[in-house]
């Protein structure tokens, strides 16, 4: 790692850091300000804990990409589950300061602690059900109808599963459960949309250690997603490799007639790049062809070389409020479900895991069946 890649990587830490305790510190302002009196020496107590907190996630963060052991999982999923929390403290204490002048100039009888008990309170009740959510993955089944569908995949139902972000809070048990739910279901093949890995350290084989357990008829197919190109991918592809599921590194397979292509994240997201591989892949409009790639961006490009269906993940929805409001700018549209674009249909998934925070407002965690009519 050369110096100034450890330079940029040192600032964006210290940004993160420096969020994070004013977000800590803003929260603590507003609840000695809302405070009743009687509470003042309670409140005063919490100034250590919380600074011991607002260094948390970050510290976790850093021991995650070096260790892999109980310690680390625990102090990580703790310290994540901690800023999950943050977020919507964060948004009551926001509140609490727009409230509050509103109850006063409408001559409410509702005073300071009341007005920072209620919202703390939802935010609370509002970040359990996060975690709740997160963890329950649905099942979504769609359907299309592709141009030039050969005779033999009408009726026939792909899985496609994305963003499972396997690491230190989920691992070989949350991969079991999602392997097993798909075996119920017998897809003719199945798609694994990137960031199977969260990116940090883990033992590779093991957590995908449950996809030896499940076959399709036609294969498992892999493409790489943003985390596991934080540094060398192969690594990640190796492993895969070794559990029975082929990656496909930005090159065309034809199953049963079915065009399939699969295009690595670095190569999706630069547009010369994207624009070559599927030039190369010489798409034969004439025949219904399958992409899969990682992030739903560039779809002009895809659109105008043939692609008949590009699946998708990486944007979660943004997976919590208001996170979700910066995917939706990013993405439009796109940020979820089966679109159109041109003459080309578009499934972007919210992906079965979480990253970060494992909490889930506004959106949810699934794997997608998929019916060619």
């Amino acid at each position: 790692m050369d110096n100034r890649l450890r330079a940029r990587i040192a600032t964006f830490v210290s940004i993160i850091q420096a969020i994070l305790f004013l977000g800590h510190f803003f929260i603590y302002e507003t609840w000695r300000q809302f405070a009743p009196a009687s509470a003042a020496g309670v409140i005063l107590g919490l100034r250590i804990p919380l600074a011991i907190l607002s260094v948390s996630f970050v510290s976790a963060s850093l021991l995650s990409f070096r260790y892999y052991n109980f310690f680390v999982r625990t102090f990580y999923t703790l310290a994540a589950v901690w800023t999950g929390f943050l977020n919507f403290l964060f948004l009551a204490a926001c509140a609490c300061w727009i409230v509050y002048p509103v109850v006063r100039v409408s001559h409410l009888p509702i005073g300071r602690p009341a007005i920072a008990g209620t919202l703390f309170s939802l935010a609370i009740l509002t970040s359990v059900w996060g975690l709740i959510n997160a963890s329950w993955v649905r099942l979504i089944r769609i359907s299309v109808a592709l141009p030039n569908l050969p005779d033999a995949w009408r009726g026939r139902v792909a899985a496609l599963v994305t963003d499972t972000h396997l690491g230190h809070v989920r691992g070989r048990h949350f991969m079991s459960r999602i392997v097993a739910r798909l075996a119920r279901f017998q897809p003719d093949i199945i798609f694994i949309g990137g960031d199977l890995y969260d990116g940090t350290k883990v033992d590779l084989d093991r957590v995908i250690e449950p996809w030896k357990e499940i076959s399709s008829r036609f294969s498992i197919y892999f493409v790489t997603g943003n985390h596991e190109e934080f540094g060398d991918p192969s690594r990640y592809c190796e492993a895969i490799e070794r559990a029975g599921i082929r990656v496909l590194k930005s090159d065309k397979v034809i199953v049963d007639g079915l065009q399939i292509l699969g295009v690595q994240y670095g190569h999706s997201v630069d547009p010369n790049s994207f624009r070559s591989v599927l030039e190369k892949a010489e798409l034969d409009r004439n025949r219904a062809s399958v992409l899969i790639s990682h992030v739903p961006s560039h779809l002009n490009i895809p659109e105008e070389c043939g692609v008949s269906l590009q699946l998708s993940g990486h944007t979660h929805g943004g997976q919590v409020f208001p996170f979700s409001w910066f995917t939706w700018r990013i993405f439009g549209e796109y940020t979820y479900g089966l679109k159109r674009f041109g003459e080309m249909l578009v499934y972007t998934s919210f992906g079965a895991g979480t990253w970060g925070p494992p909490l889930r407002v506004g959106t949810h965690a699934e794997i997608v069946l998929i019916t060619f009519e």
